[in-house]
């Protein structure tokens, strides 16, 4: 990120190129337009792939900034559609893995709604992981923050371990089954793959510019945990208009 140090506009289309995914997934875009029919989000959210592609193998920095703080780098579902269709071997998906990341490193995910939402799924998603060794754990889906889950989402709660015992589950218990405990030594094991693979450092990164952010929105924001302003304005802030 040394191109950060001077007073030029960054060469971001060059710091892209130093991502993987960016130069598997962007061979030579002749701009039919076959992502764009396929895709399953470019029927519901006013995004299209073939822009994207077009708009960063153009080069042009400027462009591609308004890119890294947009919403529509964060309407890809990643599922990969573009790639088992693309005439020249493309995968903008790869692209748009590789925006996200420059975005969130370089603190501009903070400027679009669905950006910010990143340090919700960093405090959930991300430290369920490491706490519990699962991406979701039942028991910590609370129905305040998660009321599409219905009433029975109550019931479930406090009757976890009958309702998975229906299941052979063994709720943080030894054993097999959906919701057993994860050894330690595992979870331990998951936090060092993050550490050597900048897992640890992008989640680090996350936590600096949303901390930035709450302070510039006079949002609370706590270290730890979801209780505080900054998560739930950033979980349930859907003010804009994002479908077509």
């Amino acid at each position: 990120m040394d191109d950060l140090n001077n007073n030029s506009m960054p060469d971001y289309y060059k710091m892209l190129m130093e991502d993987i995914r960016f130069q598997e997934g962007l061979r030579a875009c002749m701009n039919c337009g076959v992502c764009t029919a396929i895709c399953p989000a470019a029927e519901f959210y006013d995004y299209d792939p073939r822009k994207i592609v077009d708009l960063v193998q153009s080069e042009n920095n400027e462009e591609i900034e308004k890119l890294l703080k947009s919403e529509t780098i964060w309407y890809c579902g990643e599922c990969m559609s573009c790639k088992t269709r693309c005439p020249r071997g493309n995968t903008p998906a790869l692209v748009v893995m590789a925006l996200r990341t420059l975005s969130m490193e370089l603190g501009f995910f903070t400027e679009s709604e669905k950006g910010r939402q990143q340090f919700a799924i960093k405090r959930t998603v991300g430290e369920n992981i490491f706490n519990y060794g699962y991406c979701v754990a039942a028991y910590a889906v609370s129905p305040e923050m998660h009321r599409e889950q219905g009433p029975i989402w109550e019931y479930i709660l406090e009757n976890t371990n009958d309702v998975f015992e229906r299941f052979g589950g063994h709720v943080k218990m030894p054993g097999e089954g959906p919701l057993r405990e994860i050894p330690e030594d595992v979870r331990q094991e998951l936090k060092n793959i993050f550490d050597v693979t900048g897992g640890t450092e992008l989640f680090n990164t996350i936590e600096k510019h949303s901390k930035k952010k709450a302070a510039e929105l006079g949002l609370d924001f706590s270290d730890q945990g979801i209780d505080n302003e900054y998560f739930i304005e950033v979980f349930t802030a859907n003010r804009k208009k994002h479908t077509i």
